[in-house]
């Protein structure tokens, strides 16, 4: 039906077709899709292959929890909008980062950093970027690590290497940022910029209550 994504997509979703049906009725889309669904399973089994090694060594384990999710269609017609990019599957793995995501909920800010390194020390793993808004949080006071990595997918006839983002947030961090991202999305908020600089506070509170936590571990540690 297409060359991959052409401007016929455009057309049909202009004209009023779903956004996701379009792009699930080409084959090239759902191929891609399937690969950045394997690549999503491989770094989920590296980082709990990482967690069992770190288990045995340290007696505990670096993460709480692992979530996976692949970017919807609409969000990725979406973002291709906005980035006024041509709609293609080329274009979609060219220069999107996040249609594969993986969160790593931790229980430490010092796990975080050190299962990061695990992961990105693995010879087949390629760090394409890093963003650090733990040591430099954003204005409204989100913190998490982020990673975009590359990792390989085996095929029945290739070696393909899939991008995938990866958060890594201890508890107190997901919580704060899963209800900012509910909080945000109300409407007719009386007073936004109060509420903005309260959530800003709360995130530097929860920040804080991380450290204390983390202080109090290792004092039980070195006991």
């Amino acid at each position: 039906m297409f060359d991959g994504l052409s401007g016929d997509a455009f057309t049909r979703i202009l004209d009023g077709e779903r956004p996701e049906e379009v792009l699930e009725s080409a084959i090239p889309f759902i191929e891609l899709m399937s690969r950045y669904r394997c690549a999503m399973m491989e770094v989920e089994t590296k980082l709990r292959v990482l967690d069992e090694e770190f288990s045995i060594t340290y007696n505990r384990n670096p993460f709480e929890t692992i979530k996976s999710r692949l970017k919807k269609p609409m969000s990725i017609v979406d973002k291709m909008r906005k980035k006024k990019i041509p709609l293609s599957v080329e274009n979609i793995e060219k220069n999107l980062n996040d249609i594969a995501g993986v969160r790593v909920i931790c229980s430490f800010p010092d796990d975080i950093y050190a299962l990061a390194a695990m992961l990105v020390q693995q010879d087949d793993i390629r760090l394409i970027a890093k963003k650090d808004y733990i040591a430099n949080p954003k204005p409204n006071g989100y913190r998490s690590l982020h990673l975009i990595v590359e990792v390989p997918i085996f095929l029945s006839n290739c070696k393909r290497y899939m991008r995938v983002e990866v958060q890594f947030r201890t508890i107190a961090m997901d919580f704060w940022a899963s209800l900012e991202h509910k909080l945000k999305y109300k409407k007719d908020i009386d007073n936004p910029d109060d509420i903005a600089k309260e959530l800003e506070e709360c995130a530097r509170i929860i920040s804080s209550m991380d450290v204390r936590m983390q202080e109090i571990r290792n004092r039980i540690e070195q006991s």
